[in-house]
C-alpha cells in the first residue's frame, strides 16, 4: 500500500508538473506572439513615419526644383537685359566720343575761318603785310 501510495503522489506531481509546464509553455507562446505583433506595429508605425517624412522632402524637392527653373529663368531673362544696356551704354559712349570729335573739327574748323577772314580782311583794306621773300 505504502509504494502504491508513492507511486500515485509521483504520478499526481507527475501530471501537475506536466500541466504548469504545458501552461507555461502556452503563456511564452502568447507572449512570443503579442511580442511579434507589438514588434510588427512598431516597425509598421515607424516605417509609416519614415514615409511621412520621404514623402514631404519629395514635395519639398519638387518645390525646390521649380523654384530652380524660375531662377534660371529668370537670370537668363536679366542676362539678355543687362547685355542690351551694355550695348546701349557703348553706343552712347560712342556718340559722345562722336559729338567730341565733331566739336573739335568745329573748333579747329572756326580757327581756319577767322584766319581766312582776317586775311581776306587785310586784303579788303590793302593792308597786307609784305610778302617775306
Amino acid at each position: 500500500p505504502g509504494a502504491a501510495a508513492g507511486a500515485a503522489m509521483l504520478s499526481r506531481l507527475l501530471k501537475e508538473h506536466q500541466a504548469r509546464q504545458s501552461e507555461r509553455k502556452e503563456l511564452q507562446e502568447r507572449r512570443r506572439r503579442e511580442a511579434i505583433a507589438a514588434a510588427t506595429s512598431l516597425t509598421e508605425a515607424l516605417v509609416d513615419h519614415l514615409n511621412v517624412g520621404v514623402a514631404q522632402a519629395y514635395v519639398n524637392q519638387r518645390k525646390l526644383d521649380r523654384e530652380v527653373r524660375a531662377l534660371q529663368a529668370q537670370a537668363a531673362q536679366f542676362a539678355r537685359h543687362t547685355a542690351h544696356w551694355i550695348a546701349m551704354v557703348e553706343s552712347f559712349n560712342q556718340a559722345l566720343k562722336e559729338i567730341g570729335d565733331v566739336e573739335n573739327w568745329a573748333r579747329s574748323m572756326e580757327l581756319d575761318m577767322r584766319s581766312v577772314a582776317a586775311a581776306l580782311h587785310y586784303v579788303c583794306k590793302g593792308q597786307l603785310p609784305p610778302p617775306s621773300s
